[in-house]
């Protein structure tokens, strides 16, 4: 996807569920302040799936840990539709037992509810442009053990990968989106696309995130 601040297109448009109006309301400002992002609908849990359905946004930040319908509720229900938007999680731990589960569900991203305002913006941008978004915490967290494999198994799992995919998998690792990922490499975002359907189907992961947690692990970010 393009960035629309460049390509003049429409806005990104955005949803924000949390069962705190203040938390609501400070994220639709901050992201409301961007030209190219719109905030479309801010609900609590119980309202989400139907503000989602009516507003159709193209990212989603839903809080994991709600009263009355949670977040791994509402993602289990949008995540089932076809053409679903973009979903990242929004916690205030940086230990949330339910990280591993809302990464299996299909969430692109985890971020922690003081992540630096300025940089929610962007990261709304990379979400939407198929990148990869964690909070370092989150990260962090996830990385130590919630993907339930050892380095090794993973470092094997990586003997898998042509040189190009590995240049593939580390940018999108990085947080690139697949144009970005496509500049870098003079690629097309299809051809982009179609080594990260290979990168998945060879490391045996669902997602990017996945794919990316695991690249982290095996330590091929840090070569």
């Amino acid at each position: 996807m393009e960035d629309p601040s460049e390509a003049g297109g429409s806005p990104i448009t955005v949803a924000i569920v949390d069962d705190e109006a203040l938390v609501r309301t400070g994220f639709t400002h901050i992201l409301n302040a961007a030209p190219d992002i719109r905030v479309v609908a801010a609900t609590d849990g119980e309202g989400a799936v139907a503000a989602i359905g009516e507003a159709a946004p193209d990212v989603v930040l839903l809080d994991i840990r709600m009263p009355g319908k949670n977040g791994l509720e509402v993602l289990a229900e949008i995540a089932r539709e076809p053409n679903h938007p973009v979903i990242a999680m929004l916690t205030t731990f940086d230990t949330d037992e339910h990280i591993a589960t809302a990464l299996q569900s299909g969430a692109a991203g985890f971020l922690v509810k003081d992540t630096d305002p300025t940089q929610l913006p962007q990261l709304i941008r990379t979400l939407y442009g198929g990148g990869v978004v964690f909070s370092p915490v989150v990260s962090t967290t996830v990385i130590s053990g919630y993907l339930g494999r050892d380095a090794g198994s993973e470092e094997r799992a990586l003997e898998g990968l042509t040189n190009r995919e590995r240049a593939v998998l580390i940018l999108l690792s990085e947080g690139q989106t697949n144009t970005e990922i496509g500049e870098a490499l003079y690629l097309s975002v299809g051809t982009v696309k179609s080594h990260v359907s290979s990168i998945l189907s060879k490391l045996g992961v669902k997602s990017r995130v996945e794919a990316a947690l695991l690249a982290e692990r095996a330590g091929l970010l840090r070569k």
